[in-house]
Parts: C-alpha cells; structure tokens; sequence
C-alpha cells in the first residue's frame, strides 16, 4: 500500500487530536509532510510530533499554499469562517480535502465548495463522523432490512452536557454565531445529516425555536466581576466558576486551551483568556437550547431537541417504524429493537469504540483514505455535495427559529439560496 501524505491546516484540538493521531497509529497509510497553524505552541509540538522540520511548518495556510508540497491531501481544521478560502485554494492547487464540519457559515460558500470540487474532480469530504460509527450504521443496517418496517416518525435528543455547553459555547471558539457558526449548524449539523442518513427521504417542510435562555447578563451575580477569579461573591454556589472546574474535574478540558497543563499554567490562562469569563458575562449568543420539527416528503416527521442543560454528554434517538421501534443511546453503545408482532426485543451491546465520536474519528479517515487511493470521481459517504443537504436544513432552521417558529418550505428555501 501506498503511504498517502498529507499537509494539515489547523492544529487545535480536531486537526491535531481528532485526525492526526492517525498517522501515528498507522504510519504505513498516513504521513504529515507540513503544518500550517497561526499559533506557534501548537505548531512547535506538532511538528515535534510528526517530525516536521522548520522548513515544513507554516504559521498561515497562506504562505503553505503557495509552495508547492509534495502531498496527496489536505487536513483543513480552521475555525468556521475560516474554511472556504484555503479548502478552495488547496482544490485548485490539486489536493483532496478532508474538511471540519460545518463546511462554512454561509450557505453560497457551501454551494461554491461542491461546485469547485467538482469542476477539479477533487475529493471533498465533510468530517460528518457520526456515519462512520459502529452504532449509527447499525441502526442504519437495521432500518434497511426492513426490520421495524416504514419510518413513521423519529425523535433524536442531543444531550450537549452542562460544562460542555459552558466550555465550548459560552466561553469557547464557538460562542457567537457571528464569528463561528449558529449552535444548529456548529454543533448540530450532525444531527442534521444523521437525521437525512437515517430517513433517506427530502424534508419537505421545517420550523424551529430556541433561545439563549441562561447563559446571559441578567442572571449574572450582583456586582460579580467579569472574570471568575477576581473574587465571585458566589464562588461556592456556582457550578460554572472557572478556577473550581478548570482547577479540578475539568483539567481535561482546560488541555484545549493552554499548552501549559500546570496549575500555575491554567491560572494564567484563566486570567488571559475567555475561559477565565464568567458564563453569564461572556460575549455569547448562540442559543442553549434547540428544537426543530420536519416534514419529510412521504409524510413521515422528525423531531429534534439539542439542550445544553443535560448531565451527560450523548445523544438518544427513537425511531418509530410500521412493524417496530428502535432505540438507542450513544454513550452507552447500546441498541434495542422491538418487534410489534412477536414482542421480541433484541438488545445489541457495541464494543467500546477506540476513537472519539464513537470511532468516528478514526473511522472517517481512513475511508478518505481509501478513497484517495482508488478515487474514481464519485460522491463519498460525507462529501460536500451529500452534506450541502443537510447544510440547507440547518441554515432554514435557523432562518425558522429567527422568524419565531415560521414554517419553512425546504424546496423554496433552497431554490432563494441556489
């Protein structure tokens, strides 16, 4: 086999530690040759890493694309508004792309990806990993034999978990949907696309509300300052303060945001950087809670609900069929089937998958990879044109939610943006 190398644009948390490792765990299929990232702690211990000399590490994607590296493919890990320019140019200058979801903020710029990467006959796949999983597929298996019948209707609950929420959406890169993405699209195009892989239907109809109820000024403490350890007046009632979480059972999370993992280093990090904020004093509007309702065009309905208030991170899905029901929860790995005319239930216990995202993280590169190798010009299981689908139905829930809950028909809708 062929050793596939590859150039990484991004090196934070999902390009460094999500889809690099790979290379680690299977040198013989993937090799990094360079390294673009504007933060030069994360780019030094990368190329230390992956062995990259000074000449291979870039601090803009930029100044990587306009030489021209010997490389089959481009990881492209940037933050949200900031992927369509170097996906673009790493198509023209001959990559395959394996790119971060969401694809980008702006549906026109998610049109442009799919047309580009056609026009170049060049691999463009979306890092949808939940395909990838061992228990989505299952399901995914189970629904096309047939087994619980017709999908009538599906209910699938995103638990975003508690800290996670105040982590990544109040005082992290995705806290306001005018420099990331709104939560729909950030966080739940995934549920989206997995919502579309599962019914194999068009929607036909959808309508959404939401709002950032908690995490605001108004439920701030009085004469609480703005950072957590310049003194809270409720420092032992607050399950959000900085300095106990970050200091204690949330030291994992507080690795995204410093290099340095003393204590000393996370002190200093959460009086210099956003995560030292108070949550209801951050600049965050994206919302922390989400339901949206679909139509889709053989009748059947979908109902999905992403809340940031939950005690675990996971996602708990029903699927309602003609001759019977599926149930399955993801942190769990487990999945249950009931058939209505025997009243067997068959319970399916999953191996714990080695990966994140359930195994999808690893799973998803090593089908590009494959892919690359014996790429004949077809779709993949999540390339752009696939997920330009799923993209829509995230941007017109928005739009619904924004227009307090106006129903939005999908055909109209995505006839205004093409």
């Amino acid at each position: 086999m062929k050793k596939t190398k590859a150039i990484l644009i991004g090196a934070g948390d999902r390009g460094a530690k999500a889809y690099a490792p790979y290379a680690i765990d299977y040198p013989h299929e993937l090799e990094f040759v360079a390294i673009a990232e504007l933060n030069s702690e994360r780019r030094e211990a990368f190329a230390k890493k992956f062995a990259l000399s000074e000449e291979q590490s870039y601090a803009t994607w930029q100044e990587m694309l306009q030489d021209d590296i010997e490389a089959e493919v481009a990881f492209i890990c940037t933050l949200d508004r900031e992927h369509y320019e170097p996906t673009i140019k790493a198509i023209e200058k001959g990559y395959h792309v394996l790119l971060e979801k969401p694809m980008s903020p702006d549906p026109q710029e998610c049109i442009s990806m799919v047309e580009i990467a056609k026009k170049h006959n060049k691999l463009l796949t979306i890092c949808h990993v939940l395909r990838y999983t061992p228990f989505w597929q299952n399901i995914k298996t189970i629904i096309k034999e047939g087994k619980i019948g017709d999908i009538v209707s599906i209910q699938l609950n995103e638990n975003v978990e508690v800290m996670h929420m105040s982590h990544s959406f109040v005082r992290g890169n995705w806290n306001n949907s005018d420099v990331s993405s709104p939560m729909i699209l950030q966080k739940s195009c995934h549920d989206m696309d997995i919502l579309m892989y599962l019914m194999d239907q068009k929607c036909k109809h959808v309508s959404s509300f939401g709002s950032l109820m908690h995490f605001k000024e108004a439920n701030a403490p009085k004469d609480g300052p703005l950072r957590c350890l310049d003194g809270c007046p409720i420092e032992n009632d607050c399950a959000f303060h900085a300095g106990k979480y970050y200091l204690g059972e949330g030291k994992g999370w507080a690795k995204k945001f410093t290099m340095d993992h003393s204590r000393e280093g996370i002190i200093h990090a959460l009086n210099t950087t956003s995560y030292g904020k108070c949550v209801y004093r951050s600049d965050n509007n994206v919302v922390d809670h989400q339901v949206v309702n679909l139509e889709f065009e053989n009748g059947a309905t979908a109902t999905f609900s992403m809340c940031g208030f939950t005690r675990e991170q996971t996602r708990i899905v029903q699927i309602m069929g003609t001759k019977g029901e599926i149930r399955g929860k993801m942190d769990e790995d487990t999945i249950s089937v009931f058939d209505f005319l025997t009243k067997h239930e068959t319970i399916t216990h999953l191996s714990k998958p080695k990966s994140g995202h359930g195994g999808g993280d690893e799973a998803i590169v090593r089908d590009f990879l494959r892919e690359v190798r014996n790429y004949p010009g077809d779709e993949s299981r999540s390339s752009a044109a696939v997920s330009l689908e799923s993209h829509l139905l995230a941007f017109a829930a928005e739009a619904s939610r924004r227009q307090n809950g106006k129903v939005i028909q999908i055909a109209n809708y995505s006839n205004e943006v093409l």
